[in-house]
């Protein structure tokens, strides 16, 4: 067993934490488990609490341009209340569930770039130390999956993947971010649209999918997103092919019907409140620009070869040593 963090507001002797998740991925709003190992360090020390957060690399828009900042987006106490011994070893088992619009890290195995961590926190003698952060993976609800599976199947390619701090206004969006995935046209629409950019927002119920069509720039258009909303139930059992393309159809349609200077009424909402969300120049992620061909794997076959696991690697790395730095600092 490896404990990879000192907790160093403590000083030197204090008590070191691991915290190992159970493998393979968990789902939005299933159960999340793992065990917290302790090591005594060289007194007795009272263990307060022992919390797990959750947190998030987003991306926000402001008017100077985007960062990127770590957001947490819950947090669960899973033990505490006991004296840990002077060297004693201690495992502390936990199962809590993940929040239904907990975004998607991956499809089929193939990571789609969003980063998300748990993070350790122990409340030892008053003071408060953040030990140990882990990579979270998630993978899509059967829904989830479904749809993704209708649009790699329809002929829409995968193209990048992202957190973006805001609300989307008109729908029951709780997190104070939401994903995006980013896709690339089928031929069909290749004409008429850059992009698709869809949100699940995953509820006990049910699920919201919002869906963002941005319209081919021309001398008199402004390019901006266009959102339209659906639902659908977590058992659903459809035609999914046919459901999607009706979807998309009916964005198209819609924003076409509406013109390029259109303003809808499920705009993106920030923190200053509704403003009509538009995208200027799309970030470039892993895969930017490189379809992907359809088939039984629909949107991550094939995700750009071996380059995207590189590079999401570097992003994790960048990310969890970002959080140590601001820990430490």
């Amino acid at each position: 067993m490896v404990f990879k963090r000192l907790l160093g507001s403590l000083g030197v002797g204090g008590p070191t934490v691991d915290t190992v998740l159970d493998p393979g991925p968990a789902l939005p709003g299933g159960a999340l488990t793992g065990q917290v190992h302790l090591r005594g360090g060289g007194a007795h020390f009272e263990i307060e609490s022992i919390t797990l957060e959750l947190v998030a690399r987003v991306e926000a828009e402001h008017e100077e341009g985007e960062s990127e900042g770590a957001v947490t987006f819950e947090r669960f106490t899973v033990g505490g209340g006991f004296r840990l011994a002077e060297g004693e070893e201690r495992s502390v088992p936990f199962s809590v569930t993940l929040p239904w619009e907990t975004p998607v890290t991956e499809l089929y195995g193939q990571a789609l770039g969003v980063v998300l961590g748990v993070r350790t926190e122990l409340s030892v003698a008053g003071a408060k130390d953040k030990g140990d952060l882990d990579r979270l993976a998630v993978g899509p609800l059967p829904v989830q999956e479904a749809v993704l599976e209708a649009l790699g199947q329809l002929g829409f390619g995968f193209r990048s993947a992202d957190l973006e701090y805001g609300r989307i206004g008109g729908t029951g969006q709780q997190l104070p971010f939401y994903q995006e995935i980013e896709i690339t046209p089928s031929p069909r629409y290749a004409h008429r649209v850059n992009e698709i950019e869809v949100t699940f927002l995953a509820g006990p119920a049910g699920m919201e999918v919002v869906l963002e069509a941005d319209k081919r720039g021309g001398p008199f258009s402004s390019g901006h997103d266009a959102p339209s909303r659906f639902t659908v139930g977590h058992h659903d059992s459809r035609d999914w092919n046919a459901e999607v393309e009706g979807w998309i159809e009916r964005l198209v349609e819609h924003r076409a019907s509406h013109g390029s200077h259109a303003a809808y009424g499920h705009g993106h909402e920030d923190h200053h409140g509704d403003h009509g969300h538009r995208h200027d120049g799309h970030r470039s992620g892993p895969g930017a620009g490189t379809a992907v061909a359809a088939g039984a794997a629909g949107l991550a076959v094939g995700v750009v070869g071996g380059m995207v696991a590189a590079e999401v690697v570097d992003e994790v790395g960048d990310f969890f040593e970002g959080e140590e730095e601001n820990e430490e600092g």
